[in-house]
């Protein structure tokens, strides 16, 4: 057996042993934190947003105007739509015109309305064909800041008033915020799904528990800190379940690498506390360097310039630092707690030991790649490539209505009025005129020049503040919301409509609306994502240089992670743009990439793909320092980590997996792109083209100029001189 003197000391020899020896310490300390979160949760938590603020542009230039000088337009509105088919009356019949009348009398009654316009004293608020209308309902307060009972009230209030040949609908951001997705069967699932892989990874029962339990302890802390985060932070309405697919991705992940580790440990003959410190010492070291990349990552998304994007990045940094404090304090005191018994409760013809690593078929599949070394580098490499085919196809935006799912009430009000008025219909764009300086009686000219603008309806809403010193032009364009005509007409406005129209008025005028809204969160992004993504890799290629003592490596590990993220984008293309199995997915609408979303997926893939980096070559560096040739410790490393690395991925991808079975589309967006990149990176990365390549490259894997060597810091990733577990004797 192992001697524990032979360890030498660090800070995690000393955090793990003082982990054991203080286990229940630990452990409560954990379970009276996390009851101290929930509560203050229970007391502190705000509402998530549904809206996006941009600061600086010019939609958000016409929301503070209309806050500070028109409160009655700076509210949220929603749409209660009336229709009936065909072969029924229309609705300008006396008995329906009724009905309609009666319904929007009750509606003025509704919590937080400040007014409803009848369809029938507005203009254009019937179809050309009778069989659609609309009411506009205006609220006192912003849909985000509305109580969740307002909102709830307007749903209940339509679906008791239609009947009778007559179908009631309501849309719009007050509606969309009842729809909200919140932590729900995905994560069942996808908790499911990871207990049963770790079942047969472990063999045991308990030793499967454990990290899912240490995961969810973690996650719990982290969606009782967002809640109160709600407060400060412009966190979205899916933020809940974006932190969820991640903290179970990352928490489970993370402790399964630890417990492969102590379990090595204890099957090679080291004692319980000897091995609690050996996996902390190894793998909880890969764990924080790896997670400190992700959290990393993840904080860099502050610096786009837009809130809700900055504070995404800021929930999956925390939820990310929980997972990582978990399993270098909380796991390493229930390892203490259970010792040996970490294999009780044993499945048969599952059990495992993380020794014999020679015997492996995960050496004979090293071997076989070193034998032929440039047939598998190019096969993975035409693999990736082709999947990023459709990636060069993206189109970037938001969805809106039109791609939530067709059994919600704000969908089937989008597809009556597409219907009823055009499909720019939703998609208004509200001209906020600043008069203050004069031209108030140009305002005229102006909403004449509008609407003469190629792609703009005829029809146009005109309405002033009882202070004559704003206006509110309301117009509609030609084509739907997402379409490149409705950004291009955005643009033109902006650009040379609105410019010459208002020339020597004294007039300033904005284009806003949530179309315009949504135009100027694509373009903020797209602008600063290249310096994003620079940032990142620049980032990531240092550490590991540092890290491994090496210019190859680094290299490597950014040209495969773009590959694996680029053939992850290319699927996610085709599947919510293109609309390959949108059918099983209960995709609905195809439409565009959320905007935010590659550069969410490039920091979060950047960062996870980490893990398995570092816990492959610092297994490999580490055999290759023990004295093996480079071949051979390939070969090693990769026979002692693939294991871990296949079950770690397989539960990453059934957690994000899970998700993409929801039904919120920017989760499922996240969930299949994850879960794919996740495969990707395991399986054609981390097997095939990363013992290729360091096959190819040989002891040039390992080079770095003299010069550059003394300027680095020196970071030990591989951990303190060891006791080796033994391999086992054969009998």
């Amino acid at each position: 057996m192992a001697n524990s003197t032979n360890l030498r000391p660090s800070v995690f020899d000393r955090l793990a042993r003082a982990a054991f020896h203080h286990k229940w310490a630990v452990m409560g300390t954990w379970a009276i934190g996390l009851a101290a979160l929930v509560a203050l949760a229970a007391a502190a938590s705000g509402q998530y947003a549904t809206r996006f603020t941009i600061p600086g542009s010019e939609s958000q230039k016409a929301v503070d105007l209309l806050t500070t000088r028109f409160p009655a337009q700076s509210g949220s509105t929603s749409q209660i739509v009336f229709y009936t088919d065909a072969a029924s009356p229309p609705l300008t019949d006396p008995a329906l015109s009724a009905r309609i009348t009666e319904v929007v009398a009750e509606a003025r009654q509704l919590p937080d309305v400040t007014g409803v316009s009848s369809p029938f004293e507005a203009d254009g608020a019937v179809s050309k064909d009778g069989h659609t209308a609309f009411a506009t309902v205006q609220y006192s307060l912003q849909a985000d800041d509305l109580p969740a009972t307002s909102a709830e009230a307007l749903v209940s209030f339509v679906d008791r008033s239609g009947g009778g040949g007559l179908t009631v609908e309501a849309g719009g951001q007050v509606v969309e915020k009842t729809e909200q997705g919140g932590l729900g069967p995905s994560e069942m699932v996808g908790v499911a799904a990871a207990a049963v892989i770790l079942v047969v990874a472990f063999g045991s029962v308990v030793a499967m528990g454990l990290p899912i339990l240490t995961a969810l302890v973690s996650l719990g802390g982290s969606i009782a800190l967002l809640g109160v985060g709600t407060r400060f932070l412009d966190m979205t309405e899916f933020t809940p379940s974006f932190a969820a697919m991640i903290g179970l991705g990352v928490g489970i992940d993370y402790a399964l690498l630890v417990i492969t580790r102590f379990r090595e440990g204890l099957h090679g003959g080291l004692s319980v506390e000897d091995s609690v410190a050996n996996a902390v010492g190894t793998a909880g070291r890969s764990v924080l360097f790896a997670g400190s990349i992700v959290i990393i990552a993840m904080l860099g998304l502050t610096l786009i310039g837009i809130p809700f994007i900055g504070a995404l990045g800021i929930a999956a940094a925390i939820v990310v630092a929980l997972s990582i404090v978990a399993a270098l304090t909380l796991l390493p005191a229930a390892l203490a707690l259970l010792g040996n018994r970490v294999d009780a409760l044993g499945v048969p013809l599952l059990r495992t030991q993380e020794t014999n690593h020679e015997k492996s078929i995960w050496y004979r599949l090293s071997r076989a790649i070193q034998r032929r070394p440039v047939v598998f580098a190019l096969g993975a490499s035409a693999i990736l490539v082709a999947l990023a085919v459709p990636f060069f196809s993206m189109d970037t935006g938001l969805t809106d209505a039109g791609n939530n799912a067709p059994s919600t009430h704000s969908r089937r009000a989008y597809d009556l009025l597409s219907s009823g008025f055009g499909k720019g219909f939703n998609a208004p764009l509200a001209v906020v005129v600043d008069t203050s300086g004069g031209g108030d009686d140009k305002v005229a000219a102006l909403a004449s020049a509008l609407t003469s603008t190629p792609n703009v309806e005829p029809n146009v809403s005109i309405q002033s503040n009882q202070a004559g010193d704003t206006t509110v032009i309301t117009i509609y364009p030609g084509t739907a919301p997402q379409a490149a005509e409705t950004a291009s007409l955005v643009h033109r406005l902006r650009n040379e409509v609105i410019p010459k129209a208002t020339a020597g008025t004294g007039m300033r005028a904005y284009v806003a609306g949530a179309t315009a809204s949504n135009i100027d969160v694509t373009d903020r992004i797209s602008s600063r994502t290249p310096i994003f993504f620079a940032m990142v890799i620049g980032l990531s290629f240092l550490v590991l240089m540092a890290v491994f003592r090496s210019l190859i490596i680094p290299l490597k590990a950014a040209v495969m992670n773009l590959l694996s993220i680029g053939a992850a984008y290319g699927v996610v293309v085709a599947v919510f743009q293109w609309g390959w199995f949108a059918g099983p997915l209960r995709i609905g609408e195809t439409g565009p990439i959320e905007s935010f979303l590659p550069m969410m997926l490039f920091a979060i893939l950047f960062g996870l793909s980490m893990d398995y980096e570092v816990f492959l070559v610092s297994r490999i560096r580490e055999e290759h320092l023990a004295g093996m040739n480079n071949s051979d410790a390939v070969a090693m490393g990769l026979a002692s980590t693939a294991r871990v690395i296949t079950s770690a991925a397989l539960i990453m991808i059934a957690v994000f997996g899970s998700f993409a079975l929801g039904d919120e589309r920017v989760i499922k967006e996240f969930g299949l792109g994850l879960a794919t990149a996740v495969f990707l990176d395991a399986t054609v990365v981390r097997l095939l083209l990363v013992p290729a390549f360091m096959e190819l490259m040989g002891e040039t894997n390992w080079w770095l100029p003299r010069k550059l060597g003394r300027l680095l810091p020196r970071v030990n990733i591989e951990g303190p001189a060891l006791a080796r577990p033994a391999e086992p004797k054969a009998e």
